[in-house]
């Protein structure tokens, strides 16, 4: 299994981005898939998750701000981020399970 993020960058605060994360190498649409972050110095934590049924669930610091989808024909998993803030700044990965992809550098900077 290997998953592959896109979609990071530089955005001033109030803006948005839409992260992909596509999976290769497994039963995709079994998978439940999460999202986290990471600054340097410190360790992953946990910001969306969405099951093999769509139910999905986000940590208090991002809910009602970004939205998780999923497209089991595209192997991809979404991440939409809105009204983002500098606090957001972070590496994003996905994970399934001990799988991890490489994450995707946001920044949110004026």
């Amino acid at each position: 299994v290997q998953f592959v993020e896109y979609g990071g960058g530089l955005v001033q605060p109030g803006g948005s981005l839409n992260l992909s994360c596509v999976c290769s190498g497994g039963a995709f649409s079994v998978f439940d898939v999460g999202w986290y972050r990471q600054v340097p110095g410190k360790g992953r934590d946990f910001v969306a998750r969405i099951t093999r049924t769509g139910t999905t669930s986000y940590s208090n610091s991002v809910t009602g701000r970004f939205h998780i989808s999923r497209d089991n024909n595209k192997n991809t998993v979404y991440l939409q981020l809105n009204d983002l803030k500098p606090e957001d700044t972070a590496v994003y990965y996905c994970n399934w399970a001990v799988h991890w992809g490489q994450g995707t550098q946001v920044t949110v900077s004026s």
